[in-house]
C-alpha cells in the first residue's frame, strides 16, 4: 500500500490550508504508521497476520476489526544485488530548494546505502532525456554522489522519453534474482510528451512483467499531483511515496529501504468473508481504487499489488454483529453479508490471502480464521492508533460515517493510544491534528459567518 496521500496531506496541513477531499486516502494515511506486527519466520509462508477486535469509538453499536499483515524480513547479507536507474525532473517546475534541493539530499542519503555489488545510473528529463551517469556499481559512490549535485533544474518536460532510456539502462544491466527497478523522481507535473498516457501504462507493464520494477516518489511543497506517478507505480510492480522532507527521505529511503524495493511477493490479493450468522454488515475503510470484483480473487491473470520485506498492511473493517441494533449504515456505504454459511460456528469469518513468488506464475493460498475474541481496548496501540488514523482521514473529507466524531476526539483517542514511539512519527502526527484541528475550525467559523 502507498503512504504518499498522508505526506501530502501534511504539507497542505503544514501550508495552512485544508485537503481537498479527493487527496485523503484512508488506507494510505493509516499505514504510514508502523504497528509492530510480529513477522512470519518462513519465506514460504511469507505473512504473519494479526487481528484485533474493538468498540467503534463513535458507535457503541458497533465494532471495527483490525487486519494486519506482515512480511517476512531478509537479513541484510541476504539482501540481492540492486540495478537501478533513477530517472529525475529536472525540468523547470523543479526549481526551488524544496523540490531539486530536497531530492539531491534524499537521494544522496539511498546512495550511501549502496554496496559494491549494487548498480546505479542517473537519467534525468526535461524536454530530452540526458543519461547523467552511466550504470555504475557501489564502489564508487563519489562518482554517483557528483552527478548527483551537478543536476539543474529548467525547461519543458517530457517524461515518457526519460522512462524509455531509464528502462533501457536498467534491460542492459539487469541482474537474475537481484531488485531490477527503475525509480521515478517528480514534482508530480509530468509531461508525457507525444506518448500518450496509455501508451506510457502499457510500455510500464511490458516492463514488469520482464521484471523490471517502476517506484515513484515526489518531492516538493507546491501543488502537487500524484495521480498519475501513483497509477504507473501500481501498474509497475512498484510503490509511490511523497517526500516532503528531509525526515521523510530517511523513512523512505533509508529506515524503509527494504520494504521499499526488496519483493517478497508479487499479486498480493486479500479477501475477507464474512459470517452471516455473526456480522450483519460491514464496510472496508478506504481501499475505494483498490478493491477486487470476487470473481478475479482466485483468477491469477489479474495483477495485483506487491509487498516488500518486512511491509505491513493494515486494513480496518467497520462492522454490525448480528442483534447489536448497530445496522445504521446505508446502502451506498456497506456490504450485506448475505450467503450460504460455510464457517465455523462463532467465528467472524474468514481471511483468504493470495500471493505469488517474485518470480512465480501460480498464486499460493493462504486462509485464517477470524475468531470472534474479546474486544480490546481502544487503547491498544494498534487499533486504537489505527482508528484514529482512519477517523482523521473521515473529519478532512468530511464524512458523515462516524456520526460526528470530532478532531478533539480523534485527538484524545490518539494520544491515548500512542504507544512506543521510538522514531517520533506517532508524535508528529499529534502535532498535526492540532494544526489541523485550529484550520477546521476556521473553516467553520467562516462557513458559519458565510450562511448568516
Amino acid at each position: 500500500v502507498d503512504t504518499g496521500s498522508y505526506s501530502n496531506v501534511r504539507r497542505m496541513l503544514n501550508q495552512g490550508m485544508l485537503p481537498p477531499p479527493a487527496a485523503v486516502r484512508a488506507e494510505e494515511m493509516i499505514n504510514y504508521f508502523d504497528y509492530d506486527y510480529a513477522p512470519s519466520a518462513r519465506a514460504d509462508r511469507p505473512f504473519s497476520v494479526t487481528t484485533e477486535l474493538a468498540t467503534a469509538p463513535w458507535n457503541s453499536q458497533r465494532q471495527l476489526l483490525l487486519v494486519g499483515i506482515k512480511g517476512y524480513q531478509v537479513a541484510p547479507e541476504k539482501i540481492p544485488a540492486s540495478n537501478m536507474a533513477l530517472l529525475i525532473d529536472t525540468s523547470g517546475s523543479m526549481q526551488s530548494a524544496d523540490k531539486i534541493g530536497l531530492l539531491k539530499q534524499s537521494l544522496s542519503l539511498l546512495i550511501a546505502r549502496m554496496r559494491p555489488q549494487d548498480r546505479l545510473a542517473i537519467v534525468t528529463y526535461a524536454g530530452n532525456a540526458g543519461l547523467v551517469l552511466p550504470s555504475t556499481t557501489g564502489n564508487e559512490r563519489g562518482k554517483m554522489l557528483a552527478a548527483l549535485d551537478h543536476l539543474e533544474a529548467g525547461g519543458s518536460t517530457n517524461g515518457a522519453a526519460g522512462i524509455e532510456l531509464a528502462y533501457d539502462i536498467a534491460r542492459d544491466h539487469f541482474i537474475d534474482g537481484g531488485v531490477n527497478r527503475v525509480v521515478l523522481a517528480t514534482d508530480g507535473d509530468f509531461n508525457v510528451g507525444t506518448t500518450s498516457v496509455d501508451a506510457l501504462k502499457k510500455m510500464v507493464e511490458v516492463e514488469r512483467e520482464d521484471g523490471i520494477a517502476l517506484t515513484t516518489f515526489g518531492f516538493g511543497q507546491g501543488n502537487y499531483n500524484d495521480e498519475l506517478a501513483e497509477q504507473l507505480a501500481d501498474i509497475g510492480n512498484g510503490n509511490h511515496a511523497y517526500i516532503d522532507t528531509l525526515e521523510e527521505g530517511q523513512k523512505v529511503l533509508v529506515d524503509e529501504l527494504s520494504s521499499t524495493m526488496l519483493t517478497i511477493a508479487k499479486d498480493v490479493k486479500i479477501q475477507v468473508e464474512f459470517n452471516p450468522d455473526v456480522v450483519s454488515e460491514y464496510r472496508l475503510i478506504g481501499y475505494e481504487n483498490r478493491r477486487l470484483r470476487n470473481e478475479d480473487f482466485a483468477n491469477d491473470k489479474v495483477d495485483a499489488g506487491e509487498i516488500g520485506a518486512g511491509h505491513d498492511v493494515t486494513a480496518l473493517y467497520e462492522i454490525a454483529l448480528v442483534g447489536s441494533g448497530g445496522d445504521r449504515l446505508s446502502e451506498a456505504d456497506h456490504d450485506k453479508v448475505a450467503k450460504a454459511n460455510p464457517f465455523k460456528h462463532g467465528d467472524l469469518g474468514e481471511l483468504r490471502l493470495r500471493f505469488k513468488a517474485p518470480d512465480g506464475d501460480e498464486s499460493a493460498l493462504i486462509t485464517q480464521p477470524l475468531p470472534r475474541r474479546v474486544n480490546t481496548d481502544m487503547s491498544s496501540p494498534r487499533i486504537g492508533f489505527a482508528t484514529a488514523v482512519a477517523a482523521f482521514a473521515e473529519v478532512l473529507k468530511g464524512s458523515e460515517r462516524i456520526d460526528g466524531f470530532n478532531m478533539d476526539q480523534v485527538a484524545e483517542l490518539a494520544r491515548s493510544a500512542r504507544g512506543s514511539d521510538p522514531f517520533g512519527y506517532r508524535g508528529a502526527f499529534l502535532d498535526l491534528l492540532d494544526q489541523a484541528a485550529v484550520l477546521k475550525s476556521a473553516e467553520e467559523a467562516r462557513l458559519s459567518q458565510v450562511a448568516e
